[in-house]
């Protein structure tokens, strides 16, 4: 009878070992995220030469990738499909009602509130914060950011929190590019493609398309934006394990940022527009 009470006693352990080691790594995660936002005010006192390199180089990448426009372009394209997406399906969908002519209100619609944010936010967590992640983790196994420390560099604030704000700064002129693509490629599919008249779509479009919600959709998308670079720094910041350990951190890292940022605008999305979703047919 002790044979089977000692592995029942074992691996009631190893749960808890394993649930207490898990609630560790969110404790630790949770303070370096504090101390990135803390820190902020050190990049522009100390390191404002470093964060204007860092910008520059979220905005328009470098080697051959500056060549296509960096991640400006990624984004560009990555709507453009998305708003061609909108266009067709909504266009298909409502004909099958015969109200085709409300595929502007699709666009105004699904494309500020959902479709945008979430396009930018998955592009930013997928080039910028995996390129992010990367960077650090190879620093932090090449114990580069050891030698900042010894220096007396504050690495938190000239890495970290140089990112997280350069993030910010740079989801927004990248959210506007997405906007603008995402209403071209579905007015232009609508119009074009499928040939319904560009007055018809301009109405319900404008129609619909509430300013407010523009606004919302930045704020949006900023949030998200502060979220995906926290999260991939702390990746990066903490990896180990060589080459592999890098590769394998920037995994963990796009993972857990794409279910943070859908998170993030299901929260702000249900706070803003409750479960009525602010809704009013008119036209």
């Amino acid at each position: 009878m002790s044979q089977p009470v000692n592995r029942t006693t074992s691996r009631l352990t190893r749960r808890l070992d394993d649930f207490a080691e898990h609630w560790d790594r969110l404790g630790s995660q949770i303070q370096f995220h504090v101390k990135t936002l803390s820190a902020s005010r050190d990049v522009f006192t100390h390191y404002r030469v470093e964060f204007l390199r860092v910008i520059a180089q979220m905005s328009l990448g470098s080697g051959a990738l500056a060549l296509i426009g960096g991640t400006i372009a990624i984004v560009a394209f990555l709507t453009l499909t998305t708003g061609a997406i909108v266009a067709a399906q909504g266009y298909n969908q409502f004909s099958e009602v015969g109200v085709e002519a409300l595929t502007g209100f699709a666009s105004a619609y699904f494309n500020v509130r959902i479709i945008a944010p979430l396009t930018a936010e998955f592009a930013l967590a997928a080039t910028i914060g995996a390129g992010a992640t990367a960077q650090l983790g190879a620093m932090r196994i090449n114990e580069e950011i050891d030698a900042l420390e010894v220096i007396g560099v504050r690495s938190i604030a000239y890495l970290a929190s140089a990112r997280v704000i350069g993030g910010l700064v740079v989801v927004v002129p990248f959210y506007c590019v997405a906007v603008v693509m995402a209403f071209f490629a579905a007015r232009a599919g609508t119009i074009y493609v499928y040939g319904q008249s560009a007055g018809v779509y301009d109405h319900y479009f404008r129609t619909f398309l509430d300013p407010t919600d523009l606004l919302w959709s930045f704020a949006q998308v900023a949030a998200a934006g502060v979220v995906i670079m926290l999260i991939h720094t702390y990746y990066g910041f903490t990896a180990s394990g060589g080459p592999s350990g890098v590769g394998e951190a920037v995994g963990r890292a796009t993972r857990a940022s794409l279910l943070a940022s859908v998170v993030v605008t299901v929260a702000i999305t249900l706070a803003v527009y409750g479960a009525a979703g602010n809704f009013h047919l008119a036209g």
